[in-house]
């Protein structure tokens, strides 16, 4: 392989995750493959464009070396470098807002330039890297160790024996054992060092969430789970973590002055590495409630193996059978619970993967997890931080906007183009360590799904944007709540409006999970409001009425979209970025002169290019077979 092709191969969809490219190498990893669309497999397809006689999906021709793409190349090349000098020329010492926020630079690794980690959460991240890279390489070398103490037993007798890819159900609950009993001791050690002695109310909760799902009447348990979890989301904000002082406080009348208090204080000084335990106890909740409702789906099918039911390998299952295959009774112990709510690789961030498909996961290794793709995927993650890195040195957004600024001193172009690298540095900030925590869980040996499929700047739909951001999180949702309500419909407008509710729903419940501040709650409803232009406009132009027509079709949603992204781009800004006031004064100076309408007709345009190259992406994909719903 050349060095060009290796570098491509490193951006391929297979790079990422073998779930999106459908590639027939791991064809066996998903048996039910779509007959519309070779190799890809089932549930990443939704495809309603017109079909042929073997029914595959009309793919349009390219349109990569058409006059209409040349056009939109020229622009390209003027506008995106137009962006970064825009952002950059605007973070320069001599501009003369300058010395509003650079108290909050700090020094860079660029020769004469400063950083930009104003960002709480990225700095976290930044400071703590060589410690997490240490875990990275020490957790699976001492998996390996304490694999090579306890081999497991041969496999006597078997009838394929001589089959290297057989893994009898034997053989897995044997590697079941020996991975969830060192996941689980790995589990309390990594507590315990994390949290200190806040350990035992992790460990607290734990037990409460286990007891709710095994001792309560079966009709009970999704009741009882989802109160449990949702009020242990409002206590942990609003009691700060359960301080032993205060805890100690109120519970003695001596109040300061006891013994008991000066004990709790002590036992507070001890915190392990990340004493505020409660600030990334979101991701476990959810955790929580997936194993609780796993369980409680297992109830309904106790009456036989649906594995032997449906005739299926259990060696072999694609996820989404991993997903909804409820594990053996006896797997849903206080071991494996404790291994998988405290799995070390993924318990800070994720991503998130049910409590069935981790079981599964540990007893049968997953195909699709190869030493040269795991290379690749380093490779791409360590592209993406130094990308990252140089954004930090010559974009200070962030920082801008932290400075208390007056946005009437910046110009529309400034202004609109602050906005927008502002999200990149949050779209960023978030692939990092999802995709760290990824690869660390890829080589200790579990495949948990990829959060980011898009980049920000190539997501035209809305609905298909939050299918691509936290992907895993999305997932959870609609298993453990979208569906549940029902799901989405838009064939009438009483089933467009329960779609809505449901919608607001699921991201009322998002907002809160994320944090309990207004912004979020604001945030939350605007997405719904700003996906039901979509969720309309899909009903009242449906595709299939303009398959003589495609091209005035794509214009069309090409327009549609232009919308689309300046909503979404809004209400992101209000929930991540600069709140409700900052996105008023924005907008306010954006539309204070003529010289702004004009940007924005001039923005709307060069949106609207952009469009159609995301368009052809995606008719690229699907010429290679790949259908994503985003």
């Amino acid at each position: 392989m050349s060095i060009f092709s290796y570098i491509r191969s490193i951006y391929a969809l297979d790079t990422i995750d073998t779930r999106f490219a459908g590639s027939s190498k791991y064809k066996s990893v998903d048996p039910r493959i779509s007959p519309a669309v070779p190799n890809s497999p089932k549930g990443l397809i939704r495809d309603v464009r017109a079909k042929t006689d073997n029914g595959q999906p009309v793919a349009q021709p390219s349109k990569w070396n058409t006059p209409e793409f040349y056009v939109y190349y020229f622009v390209f090349i003027i506008t995106v470098p137009y962006m970064f000098w825009v952002a950059y020329d605007v973070s320069r010492p001599s501009d003369k807002n300058y010395h509003k926020y650079e108290h909050l630079l700090s020094p860079g690794w660029v020769p004469g330039r400063k950083i930009d980690i104003s960002d709480a959460q990225y700095s976290t991240f930044r400071g703590n890297l060589p410690y997490l890279a240490t875990l990275l390489l020490f957790h699976p070398l001492l998996r390996r160790l304490y694999e090579t103490s306890r081999p497991l037993p041969s496999r006597i007798g078997s009838s394929k024996i001589n089959d290297k890819s057989y893994v009898s159900a034997a053989d897995g609950d044997a590697r079941l054992d020996r991975r969830a009993t060192f996941d689980f001791t790995f589990a309390l050690l990594f507590l315990v060092a994390l949290h200190g002695f806040s350990a035992f109310k992790v460990l607290l909760i734990l037990c409460i969430n286990f007891s709710i799902a095994t001792r309560l009447p079966r009709k009970l348990i999704p009741a009882a789970t989802w109160i449990f979890n949702i009020s242990i989301l409002f206590a942990n904000e609003l009691c700060e973590g359960y301080r032993f002082a205060n805890v100690a406080a109120y519970l003695t009348p001596l109040g300061e002055a006891s013994s008991l208090y000066s004990f709790g204080a002590w036992l507070d000084s001890y915190g392990g590495i990340m004493s505020r335990w409660e600030v990334l106890f979101n991701i476990t909740v959810l955790r929580l409630i997936s194993f609780n409702m796993d369980y409680y789906f297992s109830l309904d099918k106790r009456g036989g193996d649906p594995i032997e039911k449906k005739q299926l390998d259990p060696a072999n299952l694609s996820e989404r059978d991993r997903i909804k295959t409820p594990a053996p009774a006896k797997d849903y112990n206080f071991r494996n619970y404790v291994g998988y709510v405290i799995y070390a690789p993924l318990y800070l961030a994720g991503p998130i993967i049910t409590f069935n498909d981790y079981v599964s996961q540990l007893k049968y290794p997953p195909a699709t997890i190869e030493r040269s793709r795991t290379i690749k995927y380093g490779i791409r993650f360590l592209l993406c931080l130094l990308a990252m890195e140089l954004v930090l040195h010559f974009d200070y957004c962030v920082a801008i906007s932290k400075g208390d600024p007056d946005w009437s001193d910046y110009t529309p172009a400034q202004l609109s183009l602050l906005s927008y690298f502002n999200l990149h540095v949050l779209w960023l900030k978030l692939l990092l360590p999802w995709r760290f925590f990824r690869l660390w869980s890829t080589i200790d040996g579990i495949d948990a799904p990829e959060n980011m499929i898009r980049c920000i700047s190539n997501t035209p739909s809305t609905t298909g944007f939050w299918r691509a951001w936290h992907r895993s999180f999305n997932r959870w949702l609609i298993r453990y709540i979208y569906i549940p309500l029902g799901g989405a419909s838009a064939r009438t407008w009483t089933s467009t409006l329960r779609t809505a509710v449901n919608y607001a729903t699921v991201f009322t419940f998002v907002a809160l999970w994320h944090d309990i501040s207004l912004n979020l709650l604001i945030w939350g409803w605007l997405i719904v409001l700003f996906m039901l232009p979509e969720v309309i406009a899909g009903y009242l132009f449906p595709r299939r009425k303009w398959e003589n027509n495609l091209t005035a079709y794509r214009v069309l949603c090409g327009v549609g979209v232009v919308g689309n992204l300046m909503m979404m781009m809004m209400a992101n800004l209000v929930g991540f970025a600069v709140g409700v006031d900052g996105l008023k004064s924005i907008i306010h100076g954006i539309f204070r002169d003529y010289s702004g309408l004009s940007f924005l007709v001039t923005a709307s345009l060069a949106l609207f290019v952009g469009i159609q190259v995301m368009f052809e992406i995606r008719e690229a994909e699907i010429r290679k077979g790949i259908f994503l719903k985003c």
